[in-house]
């Protein structure tokens, strides 16, 4: 065999292997991401009120927006750690949050935290800020 058509037969042979490794790859070598069901999009939190470090009376109500959810059993918020229930009011795009700080918590600072569980599994959002709740 000639050196031109064993060159020509290697470098086939090269670039089909290079083919086969791109195809059954997780990125496809490099041609951008796909919309497939399972791409992670996460929730979006936004517009906080009270606003960070804040003081505000006891059973103050607080309120946020949220994002990318397919309802709103997907939504957690505790302040300190205690449980709240919330009101959320869907306003295309986004839920309206609104909920109201423990009575029993008085002159302290507290953290209001707010966990969502996204459209996919793992594709979680977390979020929060300080208040501080006077007597």
């Amino acid at each position: 065999m000639n050196k031109s058509k064993l060159l020509a037969l290697l470098f086939v042979t090269f670039n089909l292997s290079i083919a086969n490794a791109v195809d059954h790859s997780a990125h496809g070598g490099g041609s951008g991401g796909s919309s497939s069901p399972t791409t992670c999009e996460k929730p979006h939190l936004s517009k906080f009120l009270p606003v960070n470090l804040a003081l505000v009376a006891p059973n103050s109500e607080l309120s946020f927006r949220v994002s990318n959810i397919a309802n709103p059993e997907q939504i957690t918020v505790t302040v300190k750690n205690i449980p709240v229930d919330i009101v959320a009011e869907f306003k295309d795009p986004f839920y309206a949050v609104t909920a109201k700080l423990p009575e029993s918590l008085r002159n302290t600072v507290a953290r209001i935290n707010i966990k969502v569980s996204g459209k996919n599994a793992h594709c979680e959002a977390e979020n929060g800020w300080l208040v501080k709740i006077s007597e």
